[in-house]
Formats: C-alpha cells, structure tokens, sequence
C-alpha cells in the first residue's frame, strides 16, 4: 500500500473516531478536526513565536523548485530580509554547474537571509555564508517524471541528449552509454541531477552504489531539516509553516515554469523503471524522503494537516481570483504575455514554456497600486524575478553606505577572470531573457568596509584549485 493510501486511511479512521466521540451525530463541525493541531496564523497580531527568517533553500532542477523560489523571494520582499544573489558574471545562478562558493555571491547582497538561487550544493560554503541559526530546505521529484521533463527541456543544450536520434527518450535509455559522457559539460542533466545538485557523485561506480547511496542520504537528512516532495507541494508547504512558524498567507503561490502538454511526452510501460535503474542514487533519495514526507505529516496529524490544506487551497483561489479578475488564470505562451517581465525563458524551439499575463480591466491590477505589485511578483518569472530583487538591493546598499566608515576602496574581482586561474570547468550557458535590459554591474559601486568585513568573515578570498565536477 502506498504512503498516501496509508495516509487517507488514518484521515477515515480519525474521522470517524471523532464522529463517534460526538455521539455518531453529524452535526459536529470542522472545529472537531482542529483538536490536537497546532493553532495557524492567520493574522499579523496573533501571538505567537518569531517567523524564522534565515533559509537556504536548495533550487533542485525540473522539481517545481521555480515555483518554491518565487514563494521565498516574495516573503523576502515583504520581510524586508536580504537575499543572497549571484555575482553578475553567473547571470540568474551561482554559476552552475561549478560546485558553491562565497565568491559566488553579489557583494550588494550580504550578509544574506535568504537563498534560493540555483547552485551545486557546499554545505562548509553554505555555513560560512549564512547564520548558525539558518534552516535548509530542498525538494525532490519522482524519477521518472523529473527525467522526462530533464530530456525534454534541456535537450538543446546536454550532448548526452543531443546525440541520440530524434530526440528519443526510448533510444537513450536502450543504451544511455552509448551517447552519456560523464565529464562533458552538462552532463548533470542526464543523470543523478539530483545527486548532483546535492553536492554528491552521480556517477559513483556500481560495487558499493548502495553503500553510498545510504551514507548519502543519511548525510543529506543531517543538513536539511524538511525535504520537500514536488507530488505533494501543498503538503510539504504544511510541514514548512510549521517549521518556519510562518503564516497562511507565507505560503500562497501559482506553479510557474511549466510546458505546455505539446511539450511533455508519456512515458511507455517500462521506461519509468529504465529510469530508476540509469538514475538509480535519485530513486534511492526520493524513495526515502516520500516516505519520511508522510512520516512527519503523520506525526502533525491526519486532522490538523487536512485542515491546512483546505484553508491554504481556499485562500490561494481568493488571490488567484483576484488578481485575474474573479477567473482562474489563463497559462499563455511567451508570445501571447504583453509585459516583457513576465515572458518566461525559452530553452529550444522544440519546449514551449508558458506564464501567464495580468488583466488590465480590475481595480485590483491597477499599475501602481500594491495589489498590483502583489500580483505582478506572483507569476513573474525566475530570470526578472531576480533582476528586479538585484536592482532593488542594490538601491538598498548604496543608500546605507555614507552611514559606513570609509576606508581604502578594493575593486571586486570578476569571477569570469578568477575562472582561467583555478582552472574550473566553464559555466553553463544561460541564455538572456527576452528582451532583457541591461543589467547592473557587480563593480559599480565600490566596496564598503561593513560589507569587506563581512566578506572576511564568510570566507570571501582566492580559491585553491578545486575538483572538476565529474
């Protein structure tokens, strides 16, 4: 029996538990299910411990992280928090696929609260960057489906992909070895992304791959303290409220990043377990975290999670409907969206990617009002997203320096000519937005002495050679 099976089940039982403390009367209301559930916050003034503000969020790939990121940025926004972006020279991520560093980050954005931007997992980088106190989150995908979409989004870029004729998924997985390279540029995409991104070896050799793969999810158990499931995103929004003690409203979203159905292709009988066994260190991962998933709601209570659920799905159709007018959104394609900053980014002709367009007739979307700015960063895109925060911490920072000591400025060192000396593989290609503008240089504004200390502190100096990423 399934984990979610298990899981409805206990709902019945409780349910009808509880109709039968009641008398066997239907008469009882919702209020009965709220016994034994931790009280939600659904306004400012009610009391209760302090939000948790500083998060890393590891920004896994093809795994609804996209739309997990704009939740965060915006709670950011709203917080007046600081989050940790790239340095200009690795566009929207820290540069992956090269493995994290502090000089990673844009120095207008320390000492950060919040990160959330793509990277190959370091937890000693992490923990230099942010506070002792920081929580970490990531998310996984099944195989099988998170394959797919891998295939099929970056099959322009992954030679892996590239290779195999007519772009079949079926023929790769026949003979993955037959066009797989395991050290080419972007290969990560073509096996063990997950693994990958959590800063472990996807091509570890088969004689001891179940020993690893225990020792590397009993590491990854140890650093993050929730990892979410993209099947069950509303579920583990539940168990990341709790953790974090935020609000309701804190976890209110619109899935973004998506392909249309033209561009998703089924999977025959037989593939999904192909690509277990090719991506066998991701089954192993996301096998264990489902289950632990369905272990912590569990232990929160089949009543107390339900009712969440309900209350979080009827407060996220109130905003869906009123920032589009009083209907659900219409998903458009880049060509359809009139605003340049919410056309998502193409990655080929062949993978359609849509987004969605504000309505200009409602009260509530009014250009300059709040409900506009609301509404405009809940379907705005990754790329613009981030260019929009950059920009506007950047503003921050340059206001807050006549309040620092002056002392001799230091030019900021370009990552891309840092790269020739430490010999790392190149950065991935990251095509620019449509119609991007131009955007703010990381040396524009002198370094001051808060944040050079700061940078100290967090490790900010010349790397030694590091490993090629395998």
């Amino acid at each position: 029996m399934s984990q979610k099976k298990i899981f409805l089940v206990i709902v019945a039982i409780s349910t009808v538990s509880l109709l039968l403390h009641h008398g066997g009367h239907f008469s009882w209301t919702m209020e009965a299910l709220h016994l034994g559930c931790p009280s939600l916050r659904t306004h400012p003034s009610f009391s209760l411990k302090p939000k948790h503000t500083n998060v890393a969020f590891l920004k896994t790939h093809k795994t609804a992280s996209t739309t997990m990121q704009n939740l965060l940025f915006r709670f950011a926004e709203r917080h007046n928090l600081t989050v940790g972006l790239p340095v200009q020279a690795c566009g929207h991520q820290f540069c992956y696929p090269r493995t994290f560093s502090t000089h990673l980050v844009h120095p207008h954005t320390l000492p950060p609260n919040v990160v959330t931007s793509h990277m190959r997992f370091n937890r000693a980088e992490m923990q230099r960057l942010m506070p002792n106190d920081t929580i970490y989150v990531t998310i996984l995908r099944e195989p099988g489906s998170m394959f797919e979409s891998l295939f099929s989004y970056y099959n322009q870029y992954c030679q892996s992909f590239k290779r195999v004729p007519n772009g079949s998924l079926e023929a790769f997985l026949d003979e993955p070895w037959r066009y797989y390279r395991p050290d080419e540029n972007d290969s990560m995409y073509a096996r063990n992304t997950l693994t990958f991104d959590l800063g472990g070896d996807k091509d570890h050799p088969e004689a001891d791959v179940a020993a690893y793969a225990r020792a590397f999810v009993a590491k990854t158990e140890r650093v993050f303290s929730l990892v979410m499931i993209a099947e069950y995103f509303d579920e583990s929004l539940i168990l990341l409220r709790h953790l974090l003690s935020w609000d309701l409203e804190d976890m209110l979203y619109v899935k973004l990043n998506m392909r249309t159905s033209g561009s998703k292709h089924s999977l025959s009988p037989g593939l999904p377990a192909k690509i277990r066994v090719w991506n066998n260190l991701d089954a192993r991962l996301y096998d264990h975290f489902n289950t632990s998933l369905w272990h912590q709601l569990a232990a929160l209570g089949p009543a107390c999670v339900a009712r969440e659920l309900r209350l979080l799905r009827r407060a996220q159709e109130k905003l869906v409907r009123g920032c589009f007018g009083g209907g659900l959104p219409q998903l458009r394609s880049a060509a359809q969206i009139k605003n340049k900053e919410l056309r998502p980014w193409q990655p080929s002709a062949k993978v359609d990617i849509v987004g969605y367009d504000l309505p200009t007739n409602t009260n509530a979307t009014r250009p300059g009002s709040l409900a506009h700015e609301l509404c405009l960063k809940l379907i705005m895109p990754e790329v613009q997203y981030t260019r929009v925060l950059l920009r506007s911490q950047s503003l921050r920072y340059r206001r807050s320096y006549p309040l620092r000591s002056p002392q001799p400025q230091q030019p900021i060192r370009s990552v891309l000519s840092r790269r020739q000396h430490v010999g790392m593989q190149p950065m991935h290609r990251q095509a620019p937005p449509p119609e991007s503008g131009p955007a703010l240089s990381p040396t524009a504004t002198p370094r001051p002495p808060g944040t050079q200390s700061r940078a100290t502190r967090v490790g900010l100096r010349s790397p030694g050679p590091q490993r090629k990423t395998p």
